[in-house]
């Protein structure tokens, strides 16, 4: 793990903690489907994560491995959630991001 690897996933982190709470207002908005309650309490769990794994790498907490590694898990539930809405930009792009979250999220791990 190099200082730029630690860099990319707190830039991720920000990336998806914010992405992904714009999903949950648009899903509320549209209502129906996007509103059922496991997918916003999947994207509500992706958001708290990511702000927790990058606040325990801002201070270089030396824990920061194992929550980048439950940072990934939770963004992959958060990635396969949306995926689910194809026919939604906004969707298709939260999971976007959460996958590349993930994916920074699983080189803190190497």
């Amino acid at each position: 793990m190099s200082p730029n690897d630690m860099q990319r996933c707190i830039q991720e982190c920000q990336r998806c903690h914010g992405v992904c709470l714009q999903a949950i207002v648009h899903c509320l908005r549209k209502g129906g489907r996007h509103a059922d309650p496991n997918h916003i309490t999947t994207m509500l769990d992706c958001v708290e994560m990511c702000a927790t794994c990058l606040n325990f790498m801002l201070r270089d907490s030396p824990r920061h491995r194992r929550a980048c590694e439950v940072c990934a898990e939770v963004c992959d539930a958060c990635a396969k959630s949306c995926g689910m809405y194809e026919d939604d930009d906004e969707m298709r792009r939260c999971a976007a991001e959460c996958q590349r979250c993930a994916e920074a999220c699983r080189e803190m791990l190497t």
